[in-house]
């Protein structure tokens, strides 16, 4: 069976794609990043990714969103990991399919309207406890409903009933802070099952591959691009056969990465994450992304000679969002461990 994103698919992303070249460029993610005590969530890419439908993919048309699926989702998550973008698109998302998933009724249609629009911004916390708090949270100091785990399961916090401290972080890309319990419990989700809450790591863990390939794919298209314009000894570096055989065996193992969040985003759309087959391609695509951008990322350091490692070039911008994303919703080593549990028990 032949299976490739479809026409629309590709315009999505191409539309994504064309919005931050155009209007939110490298240049704008360098502002974000030497602006640590900021918000991290620039007005125009957070005003657009309400108008233009990145927040709304999840959510069901009933809800006002476009109700399609982890495939469309993924694709804007690659594009958003290419631009190394920044802002809460990821938890607000999450947040809304966790409501989705678990909330009750009178929730989702309180927050997944306002999350489809952009009116509201939220995150998601699935390490941590009420007892002991919540550790590093996207954007959970901006956010205005955080949904996180619990004893119980998941509950829903208000921004007032929550106190976050900003934490420092080595990508600047993103803004991270711990949370704890102020004033109020917040409101449970009450679908909120073992069988939610994994099905619910297992998206947040493709979305989170899908922006480690995005940022894989560009990083090595950026290489590569430069070794065919830079010159020793008279002739491009990029026509030495140590170069080529590395460029060509990083697009190999980028193109795997992406194919293998391809398939899990499919296979999460038309199964679920308690069947071991589902559960063995989400392992597989977490694994082999967070894998593949770490060496991508630092053969674009190494590759691009003395200025690869200078402030003023973007290749940290790659290489340290790709190292913190490798960690999260599991580790490469975690998600091994999980594949093996699953193929030889």
């Amino acid at each position: 069976m032949f299976f490739a994103l479809t026409d629309d698919q590709r315009d999505f992303g191409a539309a994504v794609r064309d919005f931050l070249s155009g209007k939110f460029d490298l240049e704008a993610v360098r502002a974000v990043v030497e602006d640590p005590d900021g918000d991290g969530n620039p007005a125009v890419l957070w005003k657009a990714m309400g108008e233009q439908g990145w927040l709304a993919a999840l959510v069901p048309e009933e809800h006002d969103g476009l109700g399609l699926g982890l495939v469309d989702a993924q694709v804007i998550a690659r594009e958003l990991g290419a631009g190394v973008a920044p802002g809460p698109w990821r938890g607000t998302v999450l947040a809304a399919e966790a409501i989705r998933l678990a909330g009750s009724a009178s929730q989702q249609k309180q927050w997944l309207p306002r999350f489809a629009a952009g009116e509201a911004v939220g995150a998601l916390a699935l390490r941590g406890s009420a007892e002991e708090g919540w550790p590093a949270v996207e954007y959970a100091d901006v956010a205005d409903a955080l949904v996180v785990a619990d004893s119980f399961g998941l509950r829903l916090l208000r921004q007032d009933e929550v106190t976050t401290r900003r934490l420092a972080s080595f990508d600047g890309t993103s803004r991270l802070s711990t949370v704890t319990l102020a004033d109020g419990v917040g409101e449970p989700l009450p679908g909120a099952t073992s069988e939610v809450r994994d099905e619910l790591a297992a998206r947040a863990a493709v979305l989170v591959a899908a922006d480690l390939v995005g940022i894989a794919r560009e990083a090595l298209t950026r290489t590569v691009d430069y070794d065919r314009e830079r010159k020793q000894f008279g002739v491009p570096v990029g026509s030495f056969q140590a170069i080529k055989h590395t460029m060509a065996d990083l697009h190999v193992g980028v193109t795997m990465a992406e194919h293998a969040v391809l398939y899990a985003a499919n296979a999460l759309d038309t199964g679920s994450a308690a069947d071991d087959a589902v559960a063995l391609a989400v392992a597989v695509a977490k694994s082999k992304a967070s894998d593949t951008a770490q060496l991508v990322t630092g053969a674009m350091i190494q590759y691009h000679g003395g200025i690869g490692y200078t402030w003023e070039h973007e290749a940290h911008f790659y290489y340290k969002r790709a190292k913190r994303l490798s960690g999260a919703y599991g580790t490469a080593d975690a998600h091994r461990e999980r594949l093996a549990q699953l193929t030889i028990g």
